[in-house]
């Protein structure tokens, strides 16, 4: 049959991403040129593998069923390419992962280091969003995958935990809780706050905890409310208030100036993971960039994160 896997490629892009223009992006072509070889593959099988509209491209039967046997193939070659270390220097292609802005300095950042050093021809695109538009990048096949702390209950995506991460106070070294060895949140909220806003996917978590417990984040004295967690840190710094955070989100080194207390009566935990579309396996380059993020304790000790079949251990 005369095709080779650029055609291949070509085909499970448009399956993957239903439009031809958003293929040919994603994989640096013009659109004739991603047209060209996917007719290509379909007068190699002497078959039609979609049916076109104005509006839409859909697989039909035959797509369908070959589908899986043609990602089969691909996955196994390039597989079979990045297990030979000798051969990652030619490897090429791009990965797109959605993630939640505090992941990039908790562990994203010193993975994306290692991956670059041993596929440094492979480039990441980091789509650093809010854990609702994560959600959404993967769902609509914008990202290869996603990290964030929501999608456990969303029946098209898969969510595979990587680290549990709780909130904590953050303070000026100079506030009357900087001192203590753990703070609740009725204490918390004697003190003027900087608060995450409502309808955000941490304050939401925030809010189902307290109320669990009964206990009340209402009477919290905020001066401010912001969407974003980075935004949050900023307005502690300036002094504007204390606040909750979650752990991982303040950096180790000590230069944000900010003690971080825990917070208990209750504890509040996120579980941050790996979203991934079911039942659509990664492709190998972004397996490869999932298997690589490894995950440095902000505190010092030495925190290993490995995917798959892999623990994750905390010091």
């Amino acid at each position: 049959m005369n095709f080779d896997l650029a055609d291949l490629r070509a085909f499970i892009a448009v399956a993957d991403l239903g439009s031809f223009s958003a293929a040919a992006q994603s994989l640096h072509l013009s659109q004739p040129a991603l047209s060209r070889r996917v007719e290509k593959l379909e007068q190699a099988l002497g078959r039609k593998l979609f049916e076109r509209t104005t509006r839409k491209v859909e697989l039909n039967a035959m797509g369908r069923s070959f589908m899986p046997r043609a990602r089969h193939v691909l996955n196994e070659l390039e597989n079979a390419l990045i297990g030979m270390t000798e051969l990652s220097d030619r490897l090429q292609g791009q990965v797109t992962v959605a993630c939640v802005p505090s992941a990039v300095g908790a562990f994203i950042a010193k993975g994306l280091g290692d991956f670059h050093r041993q596929f440094p021809r492979i480039r990441v695109n980091l789509i650093d969003e809010s854990a609702p538009n994560v959600l959404l990048a993967v769902s609509r096949a914008e990202a290869d995958f996603g990290i964030s702390y929501l999608g456990t209950q969303e029946p098209d995506l898969e969510f595979d935990p990587l680290i549990e991460e709780d909130f904590v106070l953050a303070c000026k070294t100079d506030h009357a809780l900087a001192g203590k060895s753990s703070v609740t949140w009725t204490e918390m909220a004697q003190y003027e706050c900087v608060m995450l806003a409502t309808g955000s996917g941490n304050r939401m978590l925030i809010d189902q905890a307290l109320a669990l417990r009964h206990a009340s984040s209402g009477q919290t004295a905020w001066s401010c409310e912001v969407r974003h967690v980075p935004a949050l840190i900023s307005l502690i710094e300036a002094g504007v208030g204390i606040g909750a955070v979650p752990r991982f989100a303040i950096p180790a080194d000590g230069k944000t100036g900010l003690i971080t207390v825990p917070l208990i009566d209750p504890p509040v935990v996120r579980m941050m993971g790996v979203i991934r579309r079911r039942g659509r396996p990664l492709s190998p380059a972004a397996q490869a960039f999932r298997d690589s993020l490894t995950l440095a304790s902000p505190h010092g000790g030495q925190a290993s994160c490995q995917i798959g079949n892999s623990r994750l251990r905390v010091q």
